[in-house]
């Protein structure tokens, strides 16, 4: 594809979809999507607060007719970048992977506050926290889970136009879909695609994140809209994927060798992929795959990786 300028905002795609666009594609700025068909339309995912999600609805409604009144809402997967807005879409069936609705409740709001509130009481890891989160508004928000849920596949229709909603977690989390159409040539990938930016291992095994680029590349759509980052084509599908291999080779290597997942995330080099944002996050990468190595493997806390991070960050 023709190489798109990375602005906030709606990109039209064609045939009744559009991408909703969140530069840099850091931390929280996720992106979303808008099908439409026959006066219908399916939002796939909320933003991370209220006044986001409320200015994208805006601008969708405004782009079209259909978008006024969202029919279906399908959230990829259960990081609250995908889905805290979900109480804006009211009377939409909500739609999401049944392992990602068991997720959702996880790390709620609430959490994320209290965590803003008590930054300085953190050290580095706070201060890497407020910076990475401080931005957003996640007082006020009401945890507004999925009223329907699905395993492996399911097929919704937008007008006379099908959708389909493919599980390909665990991966990134523990239950990410795809949202293809195939009628318009495009698909949504949630948090699978991470463009111009390091993905973050939540959950793994790896090896089912690559399966799910390999799945993206044998579908060969038009358009392939990024969880995070700018619209992309299938070298961005293969750049993901060989990132992926690429730390899991590098992980593995130090593992044998016996460092502990702390010194391996500090001693990989990343070369070509240090440019990408929030290389740090190599940091949870490795910690991920050290425990998929040996499920024994000591678990750090989220405040010690984040403090890591930062320490890299910095």
């Amino acid at each position: 594809m023709t190489a798109a300028p990375f602005q906030k905002g709606l990109s039209d795609l064609g045939h009744g979809s559009w991408a909703y666009l969140q530069p840099d594609g850091s931390w929280g700025y996720s992106n979303a999507g808008l099908i439409t068909d026959s006066g219908e339309s399916l939002l796939v995912d909320t933003l991370f607060d209220l006044p986001l999600t409320q200015a994208m609805l805006t601008a969708m409604a405004d782009a079209t007719p259909a978008a006024r009144n969202i029919d279906v809402l399908v959230n990829t997967h259960a990081n609250g970048d995908h889905c805290y807005g979900n109480q804006l879409v009211q009377g939409a069936r909500i739609i999401a992977s049944q392992a990602s609705a068991e997720e959702m409740d996880a790390v709620p709001p609430a959490m994320m506050a209290e965590m803003i509130r008590r930054a300085d009481e953190l050290g580095v890891a706070g201060q890497y926290f407020r910076k990475s989160f401080g931005a957003f508004e996640f007082e006020g928000i009401t945890p507004t889970p999925p009223t329907e849920t699905f395993e492996r596949q399911c097929r919704v229709k937008v007008g006379d136009k099908s959708v389909e909603l493919i599980e390909v977690g665990p991966a990134h989390t523990r239950g990410d879909i795809l949202v293809h159409v195939p009628e318009d040539d495009v698909v949504f990938t949630g948090d699978i695609l991470f463009i111009d930016g390091t993905p973050i291992l939540w959950e793994g095994p790896i090896s089912n994140w690559i399966d799910a680029c390999d799945r993206i590349l044998a579908m060969k759509p038009r358009v392939i809209v990024p969880g995070h980052g700018p619209l992309t084509d299938l070298n961005g599908v293969r750049g993901v994927r060989d990132y992926l291999g690429f730390i899991r080779d590098e992980a593995r290597e130090r593992f044998d060798a016996g460092l502990s997942a702390s010194e391996a995330a500090q001693d990989i080099a990343l070369g070509r992929y240090s440019s990408w944002l929030d290389s740090e996050r190599i940091v949870i990468n490795v910690q991920t795959l050290y425990s998929e190595f040996d499920p024994k493997t000591p678990q750090a806390n989220l405040v010690e990786l984040f403090g890591l991070m930062g320490e890299i960050a910095t």
